[in-house]
């Protein structure tokens, strides 16, 4: 049997891991850590860091895998995500055959949270198909944690709801009815630029929780060039960039 340990790791900064987390890594025979190819290879040195100051269990061994892309030129975006899911399980999978057999503790570091906006839940069931697995889950913090940290503020108004989604779903859908507050995650199109701006304010981060940790605020309609701008700055200096917000109105 595989026991295969997803473990939140929070937003990037080292500081976030729970005492859980660290506990859990030096109980795994193997970590697997993915790179994502040349452009985001601070996303992989991350990951080594974390393991080499927390990981002290000589034991335990570090491997790197490559992650397969997802192609986006599919024109169906669940089949090219499905696609994609599939893809990564069976690197998940030979990885784990070729280290570790059919049995031994495994163990993935989750950015942030595995639970909020992550596929690696659904990529563990894949893996299931073809192996004995049994999955347990490290909690981390959120982006979403991080970001309203950053700016010291409540997710929601006093007795009122709040709702998480995408940018894909707010640029197709718009803002959906009976809620003010809305937290966007997985926008790489500014897509609060699709906003009417009047009456709303954004919080917005960059890298939060990380010493790069980029944030500013303000209303709409004076904030939203300001943060396209600094958006595209920051993705050229680094190569990469994960990035939060909220809209109130």
């Amino acid at each position: 049997m595989i026991e295969l340990l997803l473990v939140g790791i929070g937003t990037g900064n080292p500081d976030h891991l729970t005492l859980e987390a660290i506990k859990t890594l030096n109980t795994a025979d193997l970590v697997m850590i993915p790179r994502k190819g040349a452009s985001k290879a601070d996303l992989a040195e991350l990951r080594r860091v974390i393991c080499m100051d927390v990981v002290t269990n000589p034991e335990t061994r570090v491997v790197e895998f490559d992650l397969p892309v997802r192609d986006a030129a599919n024109p169906s975006y669940r089949g090219g995500v499905d696609d994609w899911h599939d893809a990564i399980a069976t690197v998940w999978e030979t990885t784990i055959r070729s280290e570790c057999g059919t049995a031994g503790r495994v163990a993935l570091l989750v950015w942030g949270d595995p639970s909020l906006y992550d596929s690696t839940l659904r990529i563990a069931g894949r893996v299931g198909r073809g192996l004995a697995v049994t999955v347990t889950v490290i909690p981390g913090i959120t982006s979403l944690q991080a970001l309203t940290a950053a700016h010291a503020i409540p997710i929601n108004e006093i007795g009122a709801p709040f709702l998480v989604t995408t940018g894909r779903q707010l640029r197709e859908g718009g803002w959906p009815p009976g809620i003010d507050t809305l937290a966007i995650m997985l926008d790489g199109e500014c897509s609060f630029r699709s906003v009417a701006p009047e009456g709303v304010s954004i919080w917005w981060g960059a890298y939060v929780g990380m010493k790069e940790q980029i944030i500013l605020s303000g209303p709409l309609d004076k904030m939203a060039d300001r943060i396209f701008a600094t958006r595209a700055a920051a993705r050229d200096a680094h190569g990469w960039i994960m990035d939060i917000y909220i809209l109130r109105r």
